[in-house]
């Protein structure tokens, strides 16, 4: 490290023993899973020294410590021999506690001892309730239990959680008084490991907007964003007061109660509750996805009891689409990684969206090696605000906002702001000029969540995308997105037609249901008596491009009204689904097939589909061979392709004409008799939420 520079001297003043060089923390830090909060614990206890000799000895220290007691995964079959022949030995791990019903009793685990059966005592799981519910790390001493006749080899002997012991808030609010704004806002981003001369002030409060879910409850935020930019370090490293989760884990015993045990889930313990790759999430049960509307609505919902809980959930993911593309295009938003279960409801109770796209990739030229606070120390300041002030209501008498701000845009922008007071200004509040850049950033991430949501709805709802506050001296300000705001497309998207025109009316028989009607209605050609479809270039010429969407629970939609009028003239069609594996999907399949055999005209169907680790190749072979034999009958081929690594799903015609549909050809609910109505008939069938687009990509040496 250079020398000290004018913040490592205020710093290491004002918080003396709160500080540490965070180039130690780099040169440890590499080759170790262990989180950063626990390599800096161990850094303020061996390296609390400005002598460079006492921080080498301090670092062979820690280095010393990490390798007596840090166990790797590959490591594990040595660490429990250790136990076993020393009787005893300390260990810095995660440990995870569970109650086996069978056993009617506790059992722990460490993340890297292998062992599932460690018995803990009930003072450690009832003094650290959130060792049941995501685990904690800790200094766990581990015993061998030497008695043939129990049915475990070790025993947790003592627990100590990697946290501060006692932390004081007003001499926290006491040293910052001794920082400008721009001087603790640099101070924040050197304690999260990145130089801030390297940083552009609106990249700043991009960082500061990440850390808001910690320090303000309730509040709920979404950053999409290319891989490698830390999206999830703050929830994974850098807070022992926030979770991690991944989207298999999104039940609602996990989240919000398990009513077998009668406990509250993850909600209750954490003060914040991160989805990680969001776009990969899977919600096998709709109750989940209503509890976490109620939930991020209010803080409160109900499963047999009424449950209220203050933690923040962060939805994080990627997004790999070119965004100045998307923001011009009249098809695709920028919750397009987002999958379908997560919809309209969910998105407007977002107070943020971070633009992830415009943070830095994760480079060693952005790393610190100058002072911060050490992140324990950070993060039980966050969590103190979190749970013990408020600034709601002293944004709320501040602050001004135009008229196209509504409900849940105002509570958005309003939690924001309180969110950046408690981080920057935790000792008062911040002056006019301050306060109005964080309203101003505030506003722009919550016209963010309304503009994509304005794009994907047929009507006016979500329209009133001007978002507006006043300044002190009066002046109304209208703040946009920079992403999109010469964008048309995004500004004023197209609207579809809710109603057919007096002059286009068409036979009640042949209305498409209201919701799926574009700006250019479709007449579907009548089916010929031939079962083919007749009016072959008549009914092409009256085809439009379509964008609609389908909503859960409605009926009246199968492949043949979709898709069949499309099929006029084609030869050749091309299906492209990942999920064509699973006997229901087969069967959607089988019945798409069928639909292009009435066409008359097609000749040939490739299949291009994935598979997984579960899926029994051999068996979904057998039958898709069936189903190539009775196809050849009619003198149909049908070429399968397997590819691990298929995402998108689209059919393509010869005749010019894509159907996307999001769901793909699964797009119904399961029935929950085969003996009601809608088992066996689709346009009978109701269905889950699915976007549908179909448009003609221009063919060579064909005129439209």
């Amino acid at each position: 490290m250079t020398e000290m520079d004018d913040l490592d001297k205020q710093l290491t003043m004002a918080f003396d023993g709160k500080v540490v060089r965070k180039d130690l923390l780099h040169r440890i830090k590499k080759g170790t899973n262990v989180p950063t909060f626990v390599l800096e614990f161990l850094l303020a206890r061996f390296c609390a020294s400005d002598e460079q000799a006492e921080i080498d000895a301090g670092m062979e220290a820690v280095l010393a410590t990490l390798q007596d007691n840090y166990v790797r995964p590959d490591e594990a079959n040595a660490a429990q021999s250790k136990v076993a022949t020393k009787g005893k030995h300390r260990f810095i791990d995660k440990v995870h506690v569970r109650f086996v019903e069978k056993e009617k009793r506790h059992w722990a685990s460490l993340e890297n001892f292998n062992s599932q059966r460690i018995a803990i005592g009930e003072k450690f799981y009832r003094d650290n309730d959130r060792l049941l519910e995501g685990g904690i790390w800790a200094e766990i001493t581990v015993a061998h239990n030497a008695i043939d006749e129990d049915n475990y080899a070790f025993y947790i002997e003592e627990l100590r959680p990697i946290q501060l012991s006692r932390f004081d808030f007003n001499l926290y609010a006491e040293g910052r008084k001794s920082f400008t704004r721009d001087q603790w806002l640099d101070a924040i981003m050197r304690s999260v490991g990145l130089e801030p001369a390297k940083l552009s002030k609106r990249v700043k409060l991009h960082y500061i907007a990440r850390l808001a879910p910690l320090v303000e409850s309730n509040y709920n935020y979404i950053e999409l964003g290319p891989r490698g930019t830390g999206k999830s370090y703050f929830f994974s490293e850098f807070s022992p007061y926030a979770t991690l989760i991944s989207g298999g884990q999104a039940t609602k015993a996990t989240l919000f109660y398990n009513n077998a045990r009668r406990k509250v889930g993850l909600v209750g313990y954490w003060d914040t509750v991160a989805f990680d790759e969001i776009g990969g999430i899977k919600v096998r049960d709709p109750d989940t996805i209503q509890i976490m509307k109620d939930f991020m609505a209010n803080g409160r919902f109900s499963r047999g009891a009424e449950v209220i809980a203050d933690a923040s959930l962060s939805f994080v993911g990627n997004i790999d689409l070119s965004v100045k593309q998307v923001v011009n295009s009249t098809e695709y938003d920028l919750f397009q990684p987002l999958p379908s279960e997560l919809d309209l409801a969910i998105m407007d109770r977002f107070a943020a969206y971070i633009p992830g796209w415009e943070m830095p990739k994760n480079s060693s030229e952005f790393l610190t090696n100058r002072y911060g606070f050490i992140t324990d120390y950070l993060a039980e300041a966050f969590h103190y605000q979190f749970k013990h002030t408020n600034r709601y209501e002293e944004v709320s008498r501040r602050i001004r906002l135009g008229k196209a701000v509504e409900g849940r845009d105002e509570k958005g922008i309003k939690k924001t702001v309180a969110a950046f007071l408690k981080i920057l200004h935790p000792d008062s509040g911040a002056t006019d000029e301050e306060f109005e850049e964080y309203v101003a950033y505030a506003t722009e991430c919550r016209r963010r969540v309304k503009e994509q949501m304005n794009k994907r709805k047929p009507d006016d709802e979500f329209a009133r995308i001007g978002l507006s506050y006043f300044t002190a001296s009066g002046e109304e300000i209208v703040v946009f997105c920079p992403e999109s705001k010469g964008a048309l497309a995004t500004q004023q998207p197209a609207r579809r037609s809710l109603v057919v025109e007096e002059e286009e009316s068409v036979p009640a028989s042949d209305i498409v249901p209201l919701h799926t009607v574009s700006a250019d209605p479709v007449i579907p050609p009548k089916p010929g008596l031939d079962g083919a479809l007749a009016g072959d270039e008549a009914s092409r010429a009256e085809l439009r491009e379509q964008h609609f969407t389908i909503l859960y629970g409605d009926v009246g939609h199968s492949y043949e009204t979709i898709i069949g009028p499309y099929l006029t003239g084609a030869k050749e069609v091309t299906i492209e689904d990942p999920y064509i594996r699973l006997p229901h999907q087969l069967h959607n399949f089988v019945r798409f097939c069928e639909i292009c055999l009435k066409s008359g005209t097609i000749k040939a169907i490739n299949l291009i589909t994935g598979y997984d680790d579960k899926t029994q190749l051999a068996d979904i072979s057998a039958k898709l061979d069936d189903l190539k034999q009775s196809l050849l009958e009619s003198d149909v081929v049908l070429d399968v392709k397997l590819n691990p690594n298929i995402h998108d799903r689209e059919i393509r015609l010869d005749n010019g004409w894509t159907i996307k549909i999001g769901r793909g050809l699964d797009f119904y609910q399961r029935p929950a008799s085969w003996f009601e109505v809608g088992a066996h008939d689709l346009s009978l069938r109701r269905c889950l939420e699915t976007k549908v687009d179909i448009f003609r990509i221009a063919q060579p040496g064909r005129r439209g």
